[in-house]
């Protein structure tokens, strides 16, 4: 996605990403072009009565959506159009109307959608009778809140012992990220009955202001101490203020507004968080929990930054008051500057979960290499016998310990192809039916949603690899090239890579490539991340096409490349797109000397920011990538250029090398042209 970070709605842009455009009815015909191989019965005007539904759902037009209705009975999408005739007034249906309409969509997403819709209604409703009868029958069972509802619950009717219940509150409120009523309330009952300790909600309020979401922080506060809530607000707005105004934190409701306060300002200024919480009169009166914490954060600021100093910042506190996300800067930290006692340090205090991730397996194996202990041959055979766990193409650390072990990178041999029988199933699957027909009609966030469901949760653990593989194929064999990739990378044993890393427009990608010198398997990958080849991808920043690229990034590129008259829409055009992102990709790749992870992160977050995270020492690629501060941007590029990898491995059919690719990060080389200032 060329150069269109949002610092604060960063982490949201992929899943909201494919958002559902009502195609107008002009438009029907060419959308059905999009499906060009099932066969169709629905006649237009009952297609016309689906998509004049959409646009009443989307204006929330309760009246209109009710005349239509009957006249989409008998449609393939009769239980969506269902679904937005109730959703619009849920909160005043009376419930038999609600469970007639839950009754009429029997058995599909839909049905399971507005169940889960009711059930948060019914929770914040405190209407716990129907909540109860109702709980039970949803099966998606993938919504926090109506979990921590049906915990709490659970526990008041002595279906669950209230200890465990405390706990997994606990772990689903620490979890979630924004200020929903669903395990507030939970929390609530159980801070009321004693089994959640109040220590709980301030722990809660720290990983909120760490992550900036003061609004969380307050709510959770307001559980244990409603009269700070106002202090907290002010503790977000102005963290120094509030310390200055402070003069003793010896009570232990003053410390935890003061830790508060440290952690908004570490994000703000590290340093002068560090020297806050270095001076006497909170290094006397804050506990060892409370300081390693503070430090924990304050290392983790720095580390994203990039500073020298963070390890340093680290090494002040205790690293069991760390969380996990602290101490994962923590050994970011110690690889950039080749510390491998502190990447060991952090990665052996890392939550069992943490640790055992495919990154900090690998990296622990790394560790073991590098500080030789107890002795070089030992250490070899320990760190094989880990990579040996993680070794696979499917991911970036698991070719990394690919190539650790010695193993050529090569496109995996094929599953048994699919039987006859076995691709009529997925064509006749209703789920999937609706789904298709959903995307056929311009609905492709209704579509997209139906299929997910159908394929994940429909039935206890989802599809078989088998069944998996048939839907992916009905997927490709429809160009829905998204939910074919998306489809296939579920399967657990059988891989196919076709399915996985599809060529769609082969023809004019690699024509294109070839003309202005750049690795079609470079732009495979890219293209393969950025919009899963859906070429009306659309992101919610104004990104659009197979290559997502900004409106104006697209008309400096236009102008570089001398295309002349080009206007805004045609970004949207298959062959513009390609044409433009790929003549942007190669300006970045040659201001950036050719390095491939630093153009994919000056593609996805702007050269300026790439050109900053360069600077310091020279690393290998996959250190350097590791340490990229944005979270997106990091899993972007190590997915791109593993996408790239698979890509050459099954355009070329020979050996490929992760390595080669990530190739050294460091500054500009002195012999290097002068930077181009003007790529946007």
């Amino acid at each position: 996605m060329v150069t269109k970070v949002d610092m604060q709605g960063f982490r949201k842009r992929w899943m909201a990403r494919f958002a559902a455009r009502p195609i107008p009815g002009a438009r029907l015909i060419m959308a059905a072009l999009l499906l060009p191989s099932m066969a169709w019965a629905q006649n237009a005007a009952s297609d016309q009565t689906l998509l004049a539904m959409s646009e009443a759902y989307r204006r929330g037009q309760s009246g209109e959506l009710t005349r239509l209705l009957p006249s989409a009975r008998g449609h393939v999408l009769e239980p969506l159009a269902r679904y937005w005739e109730m959703r619009v007034r849920l909160d005043s249906a009376p419930a038999p109307e609600i469970r007639a309409a839950l009754d009429a969509m029997a058995g599909t997403y839909w049905e399971d959608r507005l169940r889960n819709d009711w059930l948060l209604q019914l929770g914040k409703a405190r209407d716990w009778a129907r909540f109860e009868t109702e709980r039970p029958l949803f099966r998606m069972n993938d919504d926090r809140q109506v979990t921590c509802y049906t915990v709490m619950l659970d526990a008041a009717g002595s279906r669950l012992p209230p200890e465990v219940a405390a706990e997994r509150v606990r772990e689903l409120w620490l979890a979630q990220r924004d200020a929903e009523d669903g395990c507030a309330t939970a929390a609530q009952a159980l801070l009321a009955s004693g089994h959640l300790r109040p220590a709980v909600a301030w722990q809660r309020a720290r990983l909120m202001m760490e992550v900036g979401r003061g609004r969380a922080a307050s709510q959770a506060v307001g559980l244990v101490r409603p009269e700070a809530v106002p202090t907290v607000d002010a503790v977000a707005a102005n963290p120094a203020k509030y310390l200055d105004d402070k003069i003793t934190a010896i009570r232990p409701r003053t410390k935890e507004l003061v830790t508060l306060a440290i952690i908004r300002l570490a994000s703000q200024d590290p340093a002068a968080a560090a020297s806050e919480l270095d001076s006497l009169k909170w290094r006397a009166q804050l506990t060892a929990e409370e300081r390693g914490w503070l430090w924990g954060v304050i290392g983790k600021r720095s580390a994203q930054r990039l500073q020298a100093e963070a390890l340093g910042y680290f090494a002040r506190g205790e690293l069991r008051f760390m969380t996990d996300d602290h101490l994962a800067w923590m050994a970011r930290a110690g690889l950039r500057l080749g510390r491998w006692d502190a990447v060991r340090d952090a990665i052996y205090a890392m939550s069992p979960a943490q640790r055992g991730e495919t990154g900090w397996t690998y990296w622990r194996a790394r560790t073991i290499e590098a500080l030789q202990d107890p002795d070089a041959g030992v250490a070899r055979a320990q760190a094989r016998e880990i990579y040996e766990t993680i070794a696979s193409p499917r991911d970036f650390h698991g070719m990394l310990a690919m190539e650790s072990l010695g193993l050529p990178i090569v496109a995996p041999a094929p599953p048994e192809p699919l039987t006859a029988e076995e691709r009529r199933a997925a064509e006749q699957n209703p789920g999937l039916r609706r789904a298709l027909a959903a995307i056929r009609l311009g609905l492709r966030g209704e579509g997209v949603r139906e299929w997910n469901y159908q394929i994940a949760l429909h039935a206890p653990g989802g599809m078989g690899d088998r069944e998996l593989l048939a839907a992916a194929d009905l997927a490709c064999r429809e160009q829905l090239w998204d939910r074919c990739i998306n489809t296939s990378q579920r399967t657990r044993e059988a891989i196919d890579m076709q399915q996985r890393f599809p060529t769609p427009h082969r023809e004019q990608v690699v024509a294109r490539t070839r003309d202005i010198g750049l690795d079609p398997a470079y732009v495979y990958g890219l293209i393969r991340q950025e919009s899963r080849f859906v070429v009306e991808a659309r992101s919610q920043v104004g990104a659009s096409g197979l290559m997502q690229v900004m409106p104006a990034t697209a008309r400096w590129t236009a102008r570089k490349i001398g295309l002349s008259n080009f206007q805004p829409q045609q970004i949207g055009e298959r062959d513009t797109n390609i044409q433009i992102g790929t003549a942007y990709l190669k300006f970045a790749l040659d201001d950036f000397e050719g390095s491939m992870p630093l153009a994919a992160a000056a593609y996805n977050a702007g050269p300026g920011r790439a050109r900053a995270w360069r600077n310091g020492p020279v690393l290998p690629g996959e250190i350097w990538a590791e340490n990229i501060p944005f979270e997106e941007t990091r899993d972007y590029v190590q997915r791109v250029l593993t996408n790239t990898v698979n890509y050459a491995a099954l355009m070329s059919g020979a050996p490929q090398s992760l390595r080669q690719r990530l190739g050294t990060v460091g500054p500009r080389s002195v012999a290097a042209p002068a930077e181009n200032t003007e790529l946007p």
